[in-house]
């Protein structure tokens, strides 16, 4: 029915509204209610507390199913999971890896090299991801995972790469400042439009190349 900075609401019966607490909506650990929530939804809840003096009613979520991490030990670091995604935020997803045990897939750990990157634009609910899991925090209640770690990091081995050397690089991306092109797959390098020609202004890239275009290009940082 409605959000507070510490839990949820919800109407029973259409005659009684419970407060299912912060500490209450999951075992791993939930900043506010609408990472889990979404107004409108019906969720099983277990009466957990009732005081008749101040009328108030206390409900959990959590407490409907065993506590997941008395057996976070069966989860490895740096080991591949497969994961299903319950919930895409502005700052990256929230991940099951079982029922009741949520990771998050922070929007950092999505690529490599692409910064600002949406977890919006790569998933939607309900997709199945493999990840890396990359933090068991017990006392915090708190697993991370990642994408980008599937892959090793390109810029482990940016020595192979020299500057003012000749490199045949693929158009991937136009823009109105520049064009992105890749090195080698998951490395870009971006050809701003002032480094396309001495004498012209003001050079247009999408007048020059297409996504797809392979270019010479000499490496200058």
């Amino acid at each position: 029915k409605g959000y507070s900075s510490f839990g949820c609401f919800f109407e029973v019966n259409n005659e009684i509204d419970v407060l299912v607490h912060l500490q209450e909506i999951s075992y791993s650990r939930v900043n506010h209610p609408d990472e889990v929530f979404n107004i409108g939804e019906k969720h099983d809840l277990k009466v957990i507390s009732v005081d008749k003096e101040k009328l108030q009613v206390g409900c959990s979520v959590k407490q409907l199913s065993p506590d997941p991490f008395e057996h976070i030990e069966n989860y490895e670091l740096n080991k591949i999971y497969k994961v299903k995604v319950v919930k895409i935020m502005d700052f990256g997803a929230f991940c099951e890896l079982e029922p009741g045990l949520t990771t998050l897939l922070h929007s950092s750990e999505l690529s490599w090299t692409k910064k600002n990157i949406s977890a919006k634009k790569m998933f939607k609910v309900g997709d199945e991801i493999d990840c890396v899991i990359t933090e068991i925090d017990k006392d915090k209640l708190q697993v991370g995972c990642s994408v980008k770690q599937l892959s090793p990091d390109p810029f482990e081995h940016i020595e192979n790469y020299q500057l003012n050397k000749i490199y045949k690089v693929k158009v991937v991306k136009l823009m109105d400042f520049g064009a992105f092109c890749e090195l080698e797959p998951g490395l870009t390098t971006l050809l701003h439009s002032s480094e396309i020609s001495w004498s012209k202004k003001n050079v247009s890239v999408k007048k020059l190349f297409k996504v797809g275009d392979e270019i010479n290009c000499v490496i200058t940082e």
